[in-house]
Protein backbone atom coordinates (compact mmCIF):
# COMPACT_ATOMS: atom_id res chain seq x y z
CA UNK A 1 0.00 0.00 0.00
CA UNK A 2 1.57 3.07 -1.53
CA UNK A 3 2.36 5.59 2.03
CA UNK A 4 0.68 8.88 0.21
CA UNK A 5 -2.56 6.96 -0.74
CA UNK A 6 -4.35 7.97 3.02
CA UNK A 7 -3.18 11.93 3.22
CA UNK A 8 -5.95 13.69 5.35
CA UNK A 9 -5.74 17.24 4.16
CA UNK A 10 -9.19 18.41 5.04
CA UNK A 11 -11.25 19.10 8.47
CA UNK A 12 -12.88 15.95 9.96
CA UNK A 13 -14.15 15.16 13.69
CA UNK A 14 -11.13 13.47 14.88
CA UNK A 15 -12.76 13.67 17.63
CA UNK A 16 -14.79 10.75 16.91
CA UNK A 17 -12.30 8.82 15.36
CA UNK A 18 -10.45 8.86 18.84
CA UNK A 19 -13.31 8.06 20.85
CA UNK A 20 -13.64 5.00 18.36
CA UNK A 21 -10.39 3.58 19.28
CA UNK A 22 -10.68 4.21 22.94
CA UNK A 23 -14.16 3.15 23.55
CA UNK A 24 -14.35 0.28 21.25
CA UNK A 25 -12.30 -2.99 21.56
CA UNK A 26 -11.26 -5.90 19.50
CA UNK A 27 -14.74 -7.84 19.43
CA UNK A 28 -13.11 -11.62 19.44
CA UNK A 29 -9.95 -13.72 18.56
CA UNK A 30 -6.98 -13.77 20.25
CA UNK A 31 -6.98 -10.01 21.08
CA UNK A 32 -10.35 -10.23 22.31
CA UNK A 33 -10.82 -7.04 24.49
CA UNK A 34 -7.98 -5.21 23.25
CA UNK A 35 -8.62 -1.83 22.28
CA UNK A 36 -9.33 -1.16 18.52
CA UNK A 37 -7.29 0.29 16.14
CA UNK A 38 -8.29 1.02 12.97
CA UNK A 39 -6.70 -0.48 9.88
CA UNK A 40 -5.44 2.97 7.64
CA UNK A 41 -8.15 1.83 4.99
CA UNK A 42 -11.02 2.05 7.56
CA UNK A 43 -9.74 5.42 9.20
CA UNK A 44 -9.54 6.57 5.27
CA UNK A 45 -13.12 6.03 5.40
CA UNK A 46 -13.23 7.19 8.34
CA UNK A 47 -12.23 10.16 8.53
CA UNK A 48 -13.68 10.84 5.09
CA UNK A 49 -17.05 9.62 6.51
CA UNK A 50 -16.88 12.40 9.29
CA UNK A 51 -15.16 15.45 6.82
CA UNK A 52 -16.69 18.48 7.82
CA UNK A 53 -17.66 21.65 5.13
CA UNK A 54 -15.14 24.40 5.30
CA UNK A 55 -18.31 26.67 5.92
CA UNK A 56 -19.74 24.47 8.34
CA UNK A 57 -22.03 26.23 10.71
CA UNK A 58 -23.08 25.47 14.38
CA UNK A 59 -26.88 23.58 14.25
CA UNK A 60 -26.40 22.21 11.03
CA UNK A 61 -26.71 18.69 11.15
CA UNK A 62 -25.98 16.79 7.90
CA UNK A 63 -25.38 19.40 5.91
CA UNK A 64 -22.44 20.17 7.61
CA UNK A 65 -20.75 17.51 6.34
CA UNK A 66 -19.01 17.31 2.93
CA UNK A 67 -20.80 13.85 2.17
CA UNK A 68 -24.08 12.27 2.68
CA UNK A 69 -23.70 9.17 2.43
CA UNK A 70 -20.83 6.91 2.06
CA UNK A 71 -19.88 3.45 0.23
CA UNK A 72 -16.88 0.94 1.47
CA UNK A 73 -16.72 -2.20 -1.28
CA UNK A 74 -14.38 -4.61 -0.08
CA UNK A 75 -13.94 -8.17 -0.27
CA UNK A 76 -14.80 -10.72 2.41
CA UNK A 77 -12.92 -10.92 5.56
CA UNK A 78 -11.23 -7.43 5.66
CA UNK A 79 -12.85 -6.46 8.99
CA UNK A 80 -15.95 -4.46 7.78
CA UNK A 81 -18.30 -6.02 10.16
CA UNK A 82 -16.22 -4.77 13.08
CA UNK A 83 -15.40 -1.56 12.13
CA UNK A 84 -18.84 -0.62 11.11
CA UNK A 85 -20.13 -1.53 14.40
CA UNK A 86 -18.16 1.00 15.97
CA UNK A 87 -18.95 3.32 13.36
CA UNK A 88 -22.61 2.48 14.97
CA UNK A 89 -21.26 2.62 18.25
CA UNK A 90 -20.03 6.16 17.90
CA UNK A 91 -23.38 7.46 16.52
CA UNK A 92 -25.04 5.95 19.39
CA UNK A 93 -23.12 7.61 22.16
CA UNK A 94 -20.24 9.36 20.58
CA UNK A 95 -19.18 12.78 18.92
CA UNK A 96 -20.94 12.04 15.67
CA UNK A 97 -22.65 15.50 15.21
CA UNK A 98 -20.46 18.85 14.44
CA UNK A 99 -20.84 21.29 17.30
CA UNK A 100 -18.37 24.02 16.16
CA UNK A 101 -15.13 24.91 15.57
CA UNK A 102 -12.86 25.41 18.27
CA UNK A 103 -11.18 28.65 18.99
CA UNK A 104 -8.79 26.82 21.30
CA UNK A 105 -8.65 24.98 24.85
CA UNK A 106 -11.59 22.76 24.11
CA UNK A 107 -11.96 19.59 25.51
CA UNK A 108 -14.40 16.84 24.54
CA UNK A 109 -15.19 15.10 28.18
CA UNK A 110 -16.51 11.74 28.45
CA UNK A 111 -18.60 12.47 31.85
CA UNK A 112 -20.01 15.44 30.32
CA UNK A 113 -21.75 13.10 28.13
CA UNK A 114 -22.56 10.10 30.93
CA UNK A 115 -19.41 8.31 30.41
CA UNK A 116 -16.87 7.65 33.01
CA UNK A 117 -14.23 6.68 31.71
CA UNK A 118 -12.25 10.25 32.11
CA UNK A 119 -11.28 9.91 28.55
CA UNK A 120 -10.56 13.82 27.47
CA UNK A 121 -9.64 15.08 24.30
CA UNK A 122 -8.25 18.44 23.47
CA UNK A 123 -9.19 19.93 20.22
CA UNK A 124 -6.53 22.49 18.16
CA UNK A 125 -7.68 25.67 17.29
CA UNK A 126 -9.75 25.80 13.83
CA UNK A 127 -10.74 22.08 14.11
CA UNK A 128 -14.38 20.73 14.17
CA UNK A 129 -16.02 19.75 17.02
CA UNK A 130 -18.02 16.91 17.63
CA UNK A 131 -20.92 16.08 20.16
CA UNK A 132 -23.24 12.84 20.87
CA UNK A 133 -26.72 12.89 19.03
CA UNK A 134 -29.23 13.91 21.98
CA UNK A 135 -32.28 11.18 21.02
CA UNK A 136 -30.04 8.75 18.81
CA UNK A 137 -32.25 6.47 16.23
CA UNK A 138 -29.75 3.93 14.83
CA UNK A 139 -30.50 0.78 12.42
CA UNK A 140 -28.47 -1.76 11.31
CA UNK A 141 -30.05 -3.40 7.77
CA UNK A 142 -29.10 -6.43 5.88
CA UNK A 143 -31.34 -9.03 3.48
CA UNK A 144 -31.38 -11.51 6.14
CA UNK A 145 -31.15 -11.60 9.66
CA UNK A 146 -27.38 -14.14 9.28
CA UNK A 147 -26.10 -11.15 7.45
CA UNK A 148 -26.80 -8.32 10.20
CA UNK A 149 -25.27 -10.49 12.61
CA UNK A 150 -21.72 -9.54 10.55
CA UNK A 151 -22.25 -5.96 12.29
CA UNK A 152 -24.56 -6.93 15.27
CA UNK A 153 -22.51 -9.67 17.02
CA UNK A 154 -19.44 -7.27 16.75
CA UNK A 155 -21.24 -4.49 18.08
CA UNK A 156 -22.39 -6.42 21.02
CA UNK A 157 -19.39 -8.23 22.14
CA UNK A 158 -17.65 -4.29 22.26
CA UNK A 159 -20.39 -3.25 24.62
CA UNK A 160 -20.15 -6.09 26.83
CA UNK A 161 -16.32 -6.48 26.84
CA UNK A 162 -15.25 -2.43 27.54
CA UNK A 163 -16.50 0.65 28.58
CA UNK A 164 -19.24 0.98 26.23
CA UNK A 165 -21.21 -1.32 28.79
CA UNK A 166 -21.55 2.08 31.20
CA UNK A 167 -23.83 3.91 28.12
CA UNK A 168 -25.35 0.96 26.18
CA UNK A 169 -27.77 -2.07 26.86
CA UNK A 170 -27.67 -4.82 25.09
CA UNK A 171 -30.81 -6.75 23.66
CA UNK A 172 -30.78 -9.88 21.24
CA UNK A 173 -32.84 -7.09 18.24
CA UNK A 174 -31.89 -3.56 19.82
CA UNK A 175 -29.41 -1.98 22.10
CA UNK A 176 -30.65 0.75 24.44
CA UNK A 177 -29.46 4.11 24.25
CA UNK A 178 -29.45 7.16 26.16
CA UNK A 179 -31.95 9.69 25.79
CA UNK A 180 -34.32 6.93 24.72
CA UNK A 181 -32.36 5.96 21.86
CA UNK A 182 -32.14 2.69 20.71
CA UNK A 183 -29.80 0.77 18.04
CA UNK A 184 -32.30 -1.33 15.96
CA UNK A 185 -31.80 -4.78 13.77
CA UNK A 186 -34.11 -4.46 10.54
CA UNK A 187 -33.87 -7.23 7.42
CA UNK A 188 -35.91 -7.76 4.29
CA UNK A 189 -38.27 -10.21 6.27
CA UNK A 190 -38.71 -7.65 9.44
CA UNK A 191 -39.38 -4.09 8.08
CA UNK A 192 -42.13 -3.20 10.49
CA UNK A 193 -39.49 -0.19 11.62
CA UNK A 194 -39.19 1.37 8.47
CA UNK A 195 -40.01 4.85 7.48
CA UNK A 196 -39.05 5.62 11.30
CA UNK A 197 -37.26 8.98 11.73
CA UNK A 198 -33.21 7.43 11.77
CA UNK A 199 -29.64 9.43 12.87
CA UNK A 200 -27.98 7.01 11.03
CA UNK A 201 -28.32 4.10 9.04
CA UNK A 202 -25.73 1.03 8.00
CA UNK A 203 -26.97 -0.66 5.49
CA UNK A 204 -24.49 -4.35 5.15
CA UNK A 205 -24.20 -5.98 1.73
CA UNK A 206 -25.70 -3.89 -0.26
CA UNK A 207 -24.81 -5.97 -3.52
CA UNK A 208 -27.68 -8.35 -2.57
CA UNK A 209 -30.39 -5.66 -2.53
CA UNK A 210 -32.42 -5.42 -5.55
CA UNK A 211 -35.56 -4.81 -7.34
CA UNK A 212 -36.38 -8.48 -7.18
CA UNK A 213 -35.99 -8.84 -3.01
CA UNK A 214 -37.62 -5.01 -3.30
CA UNK A 215 -34.56 -4.33 -0.71
CA UNK A 216 -33.78 -1.08 -3.05
CA UNK A 217 -37.28 -0.10 -1.64
CA UNK A 218 -35.79 -0.57 1.96
CA UNK A 219 -32.35 1.33 0.75
CA UNK A 220 -34.53 4.67 -0.44
CA UNK A 221 -37.11 4.62 2.51
CA UNK A 222 -33.65 4.42 5.15
CA UNK A 223 -32.26 7.44 3.32
CA UNK A 224 -35.31 9.36 3.40
CA UNK A 225 -36.05 8.61 6.98
CA UNK A 226 -32.30 10.01 7.64
CA UNK A 227 -32.79 13.13 5.69
CA UNK A 228 -35.70 13.97 7.69
CA UNK A 229 -33.91 13.90 10.85
CA UNK A 230 -30.46 15.41 9.60
CA UNK A 231 -28.55 12.15 9.70
CA UNK A 232 -26.93 9.65 6.99
CA UNK A 233 -25.96 6.39 6.08
CA UNK A 234 -23.09 4.10 5.15
CA UNK A 235 -22.97 1.41 2.55
CA UNK A 236 -20.68 -1.64 3.11
CA UNK A 237 -20.66 -4.31 0.30
CA UNK A 238 -18.84 -6.85 -1.45
CA UNK A 239 -18.14 -6.56 -5.76
CA UNK A 240 -21.72 -7.01 -7.38
CA UNK A 241 -22.50 -8.78 -10.29
CA UNK A 242 -23.36 -5.75 -12.85
CA UNK A 243 -26.60 -7.81 -14.33
CA UNK A 244 -28.35 -7.76 -10.98
CA UNK A 245 -28.89 -3.81 -10.46
CA UNK A 246 -28.25 -3.44 -7.23
CA UNK A 247 -28.09 -1.26 -4.76
CA UNK A 248 -24.71 -1.19 -4.55
CA UNK A 249 -24.16 -0.76 -8.12
CA UNK A 250 -26.69 2.23 -8.52
CA UNK A 251 -24.95 3.88 -5.65
CA UNK A 252 -21.35 3.18 -7.29
CA UNK A 253 -22.70 4.31 -10.76
CA UNK A 254 -24.23 7.59 -9.09
CA UNK A 255 -23.89 10.90 -10.26
CA UNK A 256 -24.09 12.74 -7.21
CA UNK A 257 -20.99 14.39 -5.95
CA UNK A 258 -21.91 14.29 -2.04
CA UNK A 259 -21.46 10.32 -1.74
CA UNK A 260 -18.08 8.94 -0.22
CA UNK A 261 -17.16 6.24 -2.51
CA UNK A 262 -14.01 3.50 -1.28
CA UNK A 263 -13.61 0.78 -3.66
CA UNK A 264 -9.88 -0.52 -3.88
CA UNK A 265 -9.86 -2.69 -7.58
CA UNK A 266 -6.35 -4.06 -8.38
CA UNK A 267 -4.68 -3.74 -11.77
CA UNK A 268 -6.78 -5.05 -14.88
CA UNK A 269 -3.80 -6.87 -16.20
CA UNK A 270 -3.79 -9.54 -13.56
CA UNK A 271 -5.59 -12.22 -14.31
CA UNK A 272 -7.79 -13.90 -11.48
CA UNK A 273 -7.80 -17.24 -13.38
CA UNK A 274 -3.96 -17.35 -13.28
CA UNK A 275 -2.79 -18.41 -10.24
CA UNK A 276 0.40 -15.89 -9.64
CA UNK A 277 -1.88 -13.55 -11.09
CA UNK A 278 -4.51 -14.40 -7.86
CA UNK A 279 -2.38 -13.52 -5.26
CA UNK A 280 -1.27 -10.74 -6.26
CA UNK A 281 -4.84 -9.37 -6.32
CA UNK A 282 -5.44 -10.61 -2.57
CA UNK A 283 -2.16 -9.06 -1.74
CA UNK A 284 -3.31 -5.62 -3.26
CA UNK A 285 -7.29 -5.50 -2.09
CA UNK A 286 -6.64 -7.09 1.29
CA UNK A 287 -3.29 -5.00 1.94
CA UNK A 288 -3.24 -3.03 5.56
CA UNK A 289 -5.84 -5.72 6.80
CA UNK A 290 -3.32 -7.69 8.79
CA UNK A 291 -5.34 -10.14 10.57
CA UNK A 292 -5.73 -11.59 6.95
CA UNK A 293 -4.32 -15.19 6.02
CA UNK A 294 -3.72 -14.73 2.56
CA UNK A 295 -3.26 -18.66 2.44
CA UNK A 296 -6.46 -19.01 3.96
CA UNK A 297 -8.17 -16.71 1.42
CA UNK A 298 -6.63 -18.79 -1.58
CA UNK A 299 -7.66 -21.92 0.20
CA UNK A 300 -11.47 -20.16 -0.37
CA UNK A 301 -10.91 -18.86 -3.57
CA UNK A 302 -9.70 -21.92 -4.91
CA UNK A 303 -13.25 -24.26 -3.71
CA UNK A 304 -15.43 -21.01 -5.04
CA UNK A 305 -13.97 -21.18 -8.22
CA UNK A 306 -15.08 -24.88 -9.28
CA UNK A 307 -18.27 -24.24 -9.26
CA UNK A 308 -18.62 -20.27 -9.69
CA UNK A 309 -15.43 -18.62 -10.55
CA UNK A 310 -16.97 -14.88 -11.27
CA UNK A 311 -18.85 -15.13 -7.57
CA UNK A 312 -15.12 -15.68 -6.21
CA UNK A 313 -13.45 -13.13 -8.07
CA UNK A 314 -15.79 -10.57 -7.19
CA UNK A 315 -16.08 -11.99 -3.43
CA UNK A 316 -11.75 -12.22 -2.86
CA UNK A 317 -10.92 -10.39 -5.85
CA UNK A 318 -12.96 -7.21 -5.11
CA UNK A 319 -13.58 -7.04 -9.08
CA UNK A 320 -17.17 -6.20 -10.55
CA UNK A 321 -17.60 -8.91 -12.82
CA UNK A 322 -20.80 -10.31 -14.04
CA UNK A 323 -22.39 -13.43 -12.23
CA UNK A 324 -22.78 -17.08 -14.11
CA UNK A 325 -25.40 -17.42 -16.23
CA UNK A 326 -24.12 -14.53 -18.04
CA UNK A 327 -24.77 -15.09 -22.26
CA UNK A 328 -21.19 -13.03 -23.49
CA UNK A 329 -18.17 -11.84 -21.97
CA UNK A 330 -18.39 -8.40 -22.23
CA UNK A 331 -15.19 -7.21 -22.56
CA UNK A 332 -14.70 -9.70 -25.46
CA UNK A 333 -17.50 -7.97 -27.22
CA UNK A 334 -15.91 -4.24 -26.46
CA UNK A 335 -12.74 -5.82 -27.99
CA UNK A 336 -14.29 -6.23 -31.39
CA UNK A 337 -15.01 -2.23 -31.95
CA UNK A 338 -13.45 -0.35 -34.95
CA UNK A 339 -15.28 1.89 -36.04
CA UNK A 340 -15.78 3.09 -39.52
CA UNK A 341 -18.20 4.55 -42.07
CA UNK A 342 -20.91 2.59 -44.00
CA UNK A 343 -21.38 4.22 -47.21
CA UNK A 344 -25.02 4.34 -48.74
CA UNK A 345 -25.43 1.88 -51.05
CA UNK A 346 -23.92 -0.84 -49.39
CA UNK A 347 -25.52 -4.22 -49.02
CA UNK A 348 -26.65 -4.90 -45.76
CA UNK A 349 -29.06 -7.12 -43.15
CA UNK A 350 -30.84 -5.42 -40.55
CA UNK A 351 -32.19 -6.84 -37.21
CA UNK A 352 -35.20 -5.50 -34.89
CA UNK A 353 -36.53 -5.61 -31.94
CA UNK A 354 -39.59 -3.85 -31.08
CA UNK A 355 -41.33 -2.66 -27.18
CA UNK A 356 -44.01 -0.76 -26.31
CA UNK A 357 -43.74 1.20 -23.13
CA UNK A 358 -41.35 -0.42 -21.00
CA UNK A 359 -38.35 -1.75 -23.12
CA UNK A 360 -36.03 -0.18 -25.77
CA UNK A 361 -37.18 -0.77 -29.54
CA UNK A 362 -33.89 -1.15 -31.23
CA UNK A 363 -32.84 -1.71 -34.93
CA UNK A 364 -29.12 -3.13 -36.01
CA UNK A 365 -27.59 -3.71 -39.44
CA UNK A 366 -24.58 -5.77 -40.68
CA UNK A 367 -22.70 -5.47 -43.57
CA UNK A 368 -22.18 -9.17 -44.94
CA UNK A 369 -18.44 -8.85 -44.31
CA UNK A 370 -19.59 -8.82 -40.92
CA UNK A 371 -19.55 -5.19 -39.77
CA UNK A 372 -22.42 -4.44 -37.53
CA UNK A 373 -23.52 -0.82 -36.61
CA UNK A 374 -26.24 1.17 -35.36
CA UNK A 375 -27.06 3.27 -38.48
CA UNK A 376 -28.49 7.18 -37.92
CA UNK A 377 -31.93 8.39 -39.31
CA UNK A 378 -33.60 11.65 -39.70
CA UNK A 379 -32.17 15.89 -39.52
CA UNK A 380 -30.33 15.56 -36.16
CA UNK A 381 -28.82 11.71 -37.32
CA UNK A 382 -30.30 10.31 -34.13
CA UNK A 383 -29.43 6.55 -33.91
CA UNK A 384 -32.04 4.12 -34.36
CA UNK A 385 -32.48 2.86 -30.87
CA UNK A 386 -35.80 4.26 -28.79
CA UNK A 387 -35.81 4.50 -24.76
CA UNK A 388 -39.78 5.02 -24.33
CA UNK A 389 -38.60 7.08 -21.19
CA UNK A 390 -37.38 9.25 -23.22
CA UNK A 391 -40.88 9.70 -25.00
CA UNK A 392 -43.28 10.03 -22.26
CA UNK A 393 -43.00 6.32 -21.49
CA UNK A 394 -44.12 5.23 -25.62
CA UNK A 395 -42.26 4.14 -28.39
CA UNK A 396 -42.81 7.19 -31.07
CA UNK A 397 -44.12 4.46 -33.66
CA UNK A 398 -44.75 6.94 -36.71
CA UNK A 399 -40.71 8.19 -35.63
CA UNK A 400 -39.30 4.02 -36.01
CA UNK A 401 -41.47 3.16 -38.71
CA UNK A 402 -39.99 6.34 -40.95
CA UNK A 403 -35.98 5.14 -39.71
CA UNK A 404 -36.99 2.17 -40.87
CA UNK A 405 -38.02 3.36 -44.40
CA UNK A 406 -35.02 5.94 -44.79
CA UNK A 407 -33.03 2.63 -43.68
CA UNK A 408 -34.20 1.00 -46.18
CA UNK A 409 -33.85 3.76 -48.86
CA UNK A 410 -30.28 4.80 -48.11
CA UNK A 411 -29.29 0.84 -47.71
CA UNK A 412 -29.49 -2.11 -50.18
CA UNK A 413 -31.39 -4.45 -47.10
CA UNK A 414 -31.59 -7.60 -48.19
CA UNK A 415 -32.79 -8.98 -45.39
CA UNK A 416 -34.89 -7.85 -42.51
CA UNK A 417 -35.33 -10.22 -39.26
CA UNK A 418 -38.02 -8.53 -37.12
CA UNK A 419 -39.14 -9.98 -33.91
CA UNK A 420 -43.21 -9.09 -34.55
CA UNK A 421 -44.68 -9.30 -31.18
CA UNK A 422 -45.85 -5.84 -30.46
CA UNK A 423 -45.41 -4.86 -34.18
CA UNK A 424 -47.35 -7.03 -36.25
CA UNK A 425 -48.97 -4.17 -38.01
CA UNK A 426 -46.08 -2.38 -38.52
CA UNK A 427 -43.88 -5.23 -39.90
CA UNK A 428 -47.11 -6.04 -42.10
CA UNK A 429 -46.54 -2.80 -43.59
CA UNK A 430 -43.06 -2.94 -43.95
CA UNK A 431 -43.36 -5.97 -45.58
CA UNK A 432 -45.87 -4.93 -48.05
CA UNK A 433 -43.67 -1.94 -49.00
CA UNK A 434 -40.15 -3.25 -49.06
CA UNK A 435 -41.18 -6.76 -50.27
CA UNK A 436 -42.23 -10.25 -48.45
CA UNK A 437 -38.95 -11.37 -49.44
CA UNK A 438 -36.59 -8.97 -47.96
CA UNK A 439 -38.91 -8.50 -44.38
CA UNK A 440 -39.28 -11.05 -42.68
CA UNK A 441 -40.88 -12.41 -39.40
CA UNK A 442 -38.17 -14.17 -36.92
CA UNK A 443 -39.80 -14.94 -33.78
CA UNK A 444 -37.29 -14.86 -30.74
CA UNK A 445 -39.12 -17.16 -28.47
CA UNK A 446 -38.66 -20.32 -30.76
CA UNK A 447 -36.00 -21.91 -28.25
CA UNK A 448 -34.11 -24.17 -31.10
CA UNK A 449 -33.70 -20.85 -33.47
CA UNK A 450 -32.82 -18.41 -30.51
CA UNK A 451 -30.42 -21.07 -29.17
CA UNK A 452 -28.56 -21.30 -32.47
CA UNK A 453 -28.92 -18.02 -33.75
CA UNK A 454 -27.46 -16.78 -30.21
CA UNK A 455 -25.03 -19.10 -30.42
CA UNK A 456 -23.71 -18.12 -34.07
CA UNK A 457 -22.96 -14.29 -32.11
CA UNK A 458 -21.23 -15.37 -29.75
CA UNK A 459 -18.57 -18.01 -31.10
CA UNK A 460 -17.93 -15.24 -33.81
CA UNK A 461 -17.16 -12.92 -30.85
CA UNK A 462 -15.36 -15.18 -28.83
CA UNK A 463 -13.31 -17.08 -31.67
CA UNK A 464 -10.19 -15.51 -33.42
CA UNK A 465 -9.77 -14.58 -36.92
CA UNK A 466 -14.23 -14.79 -37.50
CA UNK A 467 -13.75 -11.16 -39.10
CA UNK A 468 -16.84 -9.64 -36.71
CA UNK A 469 -16.37 -6.14 -36.15
CA UNK A 470 -18.79 -3.69 -34.47
CA UNK A 471 -19.08 -0.07 -33.50
CA UNK A 472 -18.77 0.35 -29.84
CA UNK A 473 -22.50 1.37 -29.86
CA UNK A 474 -22.70 2.01 -26.12
CA UNK A 475 -26.01 0.86 -25.51
CA UNK A 476 -25.83 -2.21 -27.54
CA UNK A 477 -22.79 -2.78 -25.15
CA UNK A 478 -24.32 -2.53 -21.69
CA UNK A 479 -27.50 -4.83 -23.08
CA UNK A 480 -25.15 -7.60 -24.25
CA UNK A 481 -23.19 -7.44 -20.75
CA UNK A 482 -26.77 -7.28 -18.94
CA UNK A 483 -28.25 -10.55 -20.94
CA UNK A 484 -28.25 -14.18 -19.22
CA UNK A 485 -29.08 -17.04 -20.23
CA UNK A 486 -31.88 -18.92 -19.70
CA UNK A 487 -32.55 -22.60 -19.61
CA UNK A 488 -34.69 -24.39 -21.85
CA UNK A 489 -34.78 -28.29 -22.67
CA UNK A 490 -32.08 -30.23 -24.31
CA UNK A 491 -29.61 -27.43 -22.80
CA UNK A 492 -30.64 -24.94 -24.82
CA UNK A 493 -31.52 -21.73 -23.66
CA UNK A 494 -33.06 -18.39 -24.91
CA UNK A 495 -32.36 -14.84 -23.67
CA UNK A 496 -33.87 -13.20 -20.35
CA UNK A 497 -33.07 -10.43 -18.12
CA UNK A 498 -31.30 -10.86 -14.58
CA UNK A 499 -33.54 -8.51 -13.27
CA UNK A 500 -37.01 -5.83 -14.55
CA UNK A 501 -34.43 -2.88 -14.64
CA UNK A 502 -31.63 -4.89 -16.88
CA UNK A 503 -32.37 -3.70 -20.66
CA UNK A 504 -31.04 -6.57 -23.03
CA UNK A 505 -33.29 -4.78 -25.86
CA UNK A 506 -30.40 -4.02 -28.30
CA UNK A 507 -28.48 -7.66 -27.91
CA UNK A 508 -31.47 -9.18 -29.71
CA UNK A 509 -31.24 -7.24 -32.95
CA UNK A 510 -27.77 -7.83 -32.68
CA UNK A 511 -28.51 -11.79 -32.97
CA UNK A 512 -31.15 -11.18 -35.64
CA UNK A 513 -28.61 -9.12 -37.80
CA UNK A 514 -25.89 -11.54 -37.14
CA UNK A 515 -28.33 -14.77 -38.18
CA UNK A 516 -29.42 -12.50 -41.26
CA UNK A 517 -26.03 -12.11 -42.17
CA UNK A 518 -25.18 -15.72 -42.04
CA UNK A 519 -28.19 -16.84 -43.72
CA UNK A 520 -27.52 -14.00 -46.90
CA UNK A 521 -23.95 -15.89 -47.17
CA UNK A 522 -25.02 -19.12 -47.17
CA UNK A 523 -27.53 -18.30 -49.82
CA UNK A 524 -24.89 -16.76 -51.66
CA UNK A 525 -25.91 -13.26 -51.44
CA UNK A 526 -23.09 -12.15 -50.64
CA UNK A 527 -21.58 -12.64 -54.24
CA UNK A 528 -21.54 -10.07 -56.71
CA UNK A 529 -24.18 -10.19 -59.18
CA UNK A 530 -22.74 -12.24 -62.26
CA UNK A 531 -23.32 -9.61 -65.17
CA UNK A 532 -25.70 -10.97 -67.93
CA UNK A 533 -24.15 -11.49 -71.84
CA UNK A 534 -25.87 -11.86 -74.75
CA UNK A 535 -25.48 -14.93 -77.18
CA UNK A 536 -25.11 -14.22 -81.09
CA UNK A 537 -26.11 -17.23 -83.22
CA UNK A 538 -24.09 -17.34 -86.21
Amino acid sequence: MAADEFVVDFPTLWVACDWIERHCVVPDGFRKGEPFQMYDWQLWCTANFYRVKPQAKLGQLAPAFHYRRSQCVAPQKTGKGPWTAAICANEGVGPAVFDGWAEGGEVYDCRAHGCGCGWLYEYEPGEPMGIPWPTPLVQITAFSEEQTDNVYRPLQSMIRNGPLGELMRVGEQFIRLPGDGRIDVVTSSAQSRLGNPVTFVLQDETQLWTVANKMDRVADTQRRGAAGMGGRTMETTNAWSPSESSVAQRTSEAKAKDIFRFHRTPPASLKYTNKADRRKIHRYVYAGSTHVDLDAIEAEAMELMETDPEQAERFFGNRVVYGKGSWMNGDAWDALAAVREVPDGTTVVAGFDGSDVDDHTALRLETLDGYQFTPTYGPDSLPTMWNPADYGGQVPRLEVSAAVDEVFARFNVIRFYGDPPYWESEMDAWAEKHGEKRVIRWYTYRTVQMHAAAERLLTDVSKVGTGFRHDGCPITAVHVRNARKAARTGGRYVLSKASPTQKIDAALPSILAHEAAGDAVAAGQAKPRKKSRMLIMR
